[in-house]
């Protein structure tokens, strides 16, 4: 095993182009590959393919969508360990970390396969001599855009929505870890989806989405990325009338409370934090905590971070691989030095470790001013920020003063601030004593500026589809 050799699927065969850029391995700096661009000709083909797939696809049954999208998710897991070894490469998360996220797109896929067969319509009551239905169909073309930080897991919520609501799908995956939308894409062509239906591209990201979005054949745009990119996405589809999924950044909070167990929670919250290097929108971030236990959470939590082991993904060793390049490195870096330039303090972390590939140790800083820059931004990496509360009301109005609205988490026994933390606190996610911000069965997605739009659940299909109100003079 080892990475693979990159490519485009359009209308069912595998394409290479001119090479683009370089894929880089962010655990030692080294090149893993060259990536094939996509111009003009290769879009209007995945258009022309796409256009092609959605006559066939939207006349399967949902029954028989349903039994492909498994025989996906069955390939998925027999190529677990080849997948996961090409995402622990290209992205820097661990094995581990790679092999959950395989395990997480087959969940995606299972339940969005089954949720296909539950698209309803339904009948409206009528007066006599009449039929009144608002009957559902597949919007059509789909235009997805998809991160780097989970390359399998982003692309799948999008492709296996599409694919259940009967709709074809052109994905253009994260061009610095091109390895997971392939292996996604790949195991829908072999498991059975007709010509057209998935097609995938890389390429310069601002010409291919102004491209596709603009295109009278698209008629959803569907993106997973940060704020100013979503916006800007955002924009060129009000400009076209194109509806939009927009899953957008974060700078979750996360309300301690005093009867929390903080000297548990302090290891927990490093092991959260520490997930995929801390470059997750869901991350947990901003640490509101209760006066009473204050000081022993930012020990606990300290203490537990130190002990974590950053390094290379492929080190056994490791329990938090590399930053994705320097850029993060230079991000994190620059966030650290203004919360101590402001008066907080080092808890843990704090420089990076080693001059081979982008390895960042896990950090905590106590004390932390409202106005540290980290505070007000989405810092995308390990680092967690403390700062004290002495209320219910002031915690829920510090968790509410960024303009984001992802997820956010609370630790707590108390039914009382619990009532008020869920009526609360805005976002589109609250995780109550753990630190899951996603399930397949559940919707997910964000308020504010952290976007719009559903996936997962049962609400995750609707965006795929249109209503059709029909109504009928029988006599």
């Amino acid at each position: 095993m080892g990475y693979p050799e990159l490519k485009f699927l359009i209308g069912g065969a595998w394409r290479t182009a001119a090479a683009g850029e370089e894929v880089i391995n962010p655990s030692d700096g080294t090149v893993l590959a060259s990536l094939p661009h996509a111009g003009r000709a290769e879009l209007d083909d995945a258009i022309a393919a796409a256009e092609h797939g959605l006559k066939a696809w939207r006349d399967v049954s949902p029954a028989d969508r349903e039994k492909i999208l498994l025989r996906a998710a069955d390939l998925l897991g027999e190529r677990r360990e080849r997948i996961a070894l090409a995402i622990a490469l290209d992205q820097g998360k661990t094995l581990e970390e790679a092999r959950s996220e395989v395990d997480i797109a087959r969940a995606r896929i299972m339940w969005d396969a089954g949720e296909g067969r539950r698209l309803y319509g339904r009948i409206i009551p009528a007066q006599p001599g009449f039929r009144k239905m608002a009957l559902r169909y597949p919007i059509g073309v789909v235009a997805a855009f998809t991160p780097w930080n989970y390359p399998l897991a982003s692309p799948t919520r999008k492709v296996a929505g599409a694919l259940a609501a009967g709709c074809s799908i052109i994905l253009k995956g994260a061009e610095e870890t091109p390895s997971g939308p392939m292996a996604l894409v790949e195991a829908f062509h072999d498991a059975g989806v007709p010509e057209g239906v998935v097609n995938l591209v890389f390429g310069k990201p601002a010409e291919i989405s102004d491209y596709l979005i603009a295109h009278p054949s698209i008629r959803l745009v569907t993106f997973t990325g940060s704020v100013p990119v979503g916006k800007h996405l955002a924009e060129l589809c009000g400009r076209h009338m194109k509806p939009a999924i927009m899953e957008l950044g974060g700078n979750s909070p996360v309300i301690v409370w005093k009867d929390a167990d903080v000297d548990a929670l302090g290891a927990l919250a490093a092991r959260a934090k520490s997930r995929n290097a801390g470059q997750v929108c869901v991350s947990p971030t901003r640490f509101f905590v209760h006066d009473a236990v204050y000081e022993r959470f930012v020990e606990s939590f300290g203490a537990a971070a130190s002990a974590l082991r950053a390094g290379p993904a492929l080190a056994e060793e490791t329990e938090m691989g590399p930053l994705i390049n320097q850029r993060r490195m230079t991000a994190i870096e620059g966030y650290v030095h203004d919360a101590l330039e402001r008066g907080a303090r080092l808890a843990s972390g704090g420089a990076r470790q080693g001059n081979e590939g982008f390895v960042y140790p896990l950090t905590v800083i106590a004390d932390v001013s409202a106005d540290a820059r980290a505070m007000v931004e989405e810092p995308f990496g390990p680092l967690a920020l403390v700062s004290r509360v002495s209320g219910v009301e002031e915690a829920i109005g510090r968790a509410n003063a960024v303009p984001f609205g992802l997820a956010a988490y609370a630790f707590t026994d108390s039914a009382s601030v619990t009532a008020k933390l869920i009526d609360g606190v805005e976002c589109g996610s609250l995780s109550i004593n753990h630190f899951t911000s996603s399930f397949p069965e559940v919707p997910f997605g964000g308020i504010k500026d952290s976007g719009y739009g559903r996936e997962g659940g049962s609400e995750g299909l609707d965006g795929y589809t249109y209503v059709k109100g029909v109504t009928q003079l029988t006599v």
